[in-house]
């Protein structure tokens, strides 16, 4: 696929070609897709997906920033704010969790690291829809436990970095250095309920 251009054309098939995207980049990993397998995985000719994307990497960060941007509304849309903070946490927490050990989270993870010095606006594309997503709902979801009084914060961007670490204590280094990839339920609900109960140990008010 051509490199080098910065411009995605919309068209009626566009959806149906990051679909087709979205199921080869998973199984292959970015350098192993191919045009073919993505246009055939699409059902669209290779013509019509260099049409909307000119280049790989475009379509690779428009697949990754729109998964992430999905989850990230979809966690927002989790949450109920009339309950108590610590029950807002638990809920963030479980949220962050099951994306991060995801297949998904695993392998967009994985890709991101290992295209980071070829690709690096891959990285900032992901970090844009993803992470720093999460991070300023964190930060309004905190500025409202403060105001009603529940939490105590003093910095609060830096204890919104803190929460999302606090949630992958023992299971996000198992799962980069050991290979695991999967996690039960009971493994998960520890690591968040600890979270939790650091994080209101520290800030609750």
């Amino acid at each position: 696929m051509p490199d080098g251009s910065s411009e995605i054309k919309q068209g009626r098939k566009f959806d149906q070609v990051l679909a087709g995207a979205r199921e080869v980049f998973l199984r292959d990993g970015f350098e192993g897709a191919s045009v073919d397998d993505i246009a055939r995985a699409a059902g669209v000719s290779k013509a019509t997906l260099y049409s909307y994307f000119p280049d790989k990497r475009l379509l690779f960060t428009e697949v990754a920033q729109r998964e992430c941007s999905r989850q990230a509304e979809q966690a927002v849309g989790a949450i109920d704010m009339n309950a108590p903070m610590a029950q807002i946490l638990r809920t963030v927490g479980e949220t962050f969790v099951d994306f991060f050990t995801s297949d998904f989270g695993q392998r967009i993870f994985r890709i991101c690291v290992a295209e980071a010095d070829r690709f690096p606006e891959l990285g900032r594309a992901f970090y844009e829809s993803g992470p720093k997503v999460v991070r300023t709902k964190m930060i309004d979801l905190l500025a409202c436990g403060i105001d009603r009084g529940e939490l105590a914060i003093d910095d609060i961007e830096l204890a919104a970095d803190q929460f999302p670490e606090l949630c992958k204590a023992d299971l996000f280094p198992r799962m980069v250095f050991k290979g695991e990839k999967s996690f039960s339920p009971t493994e998960k609900s520890r690591v968040v309920a600890g979270a939790v109960e650091t994080f209101m140990a520290r800030y609750g008010a």
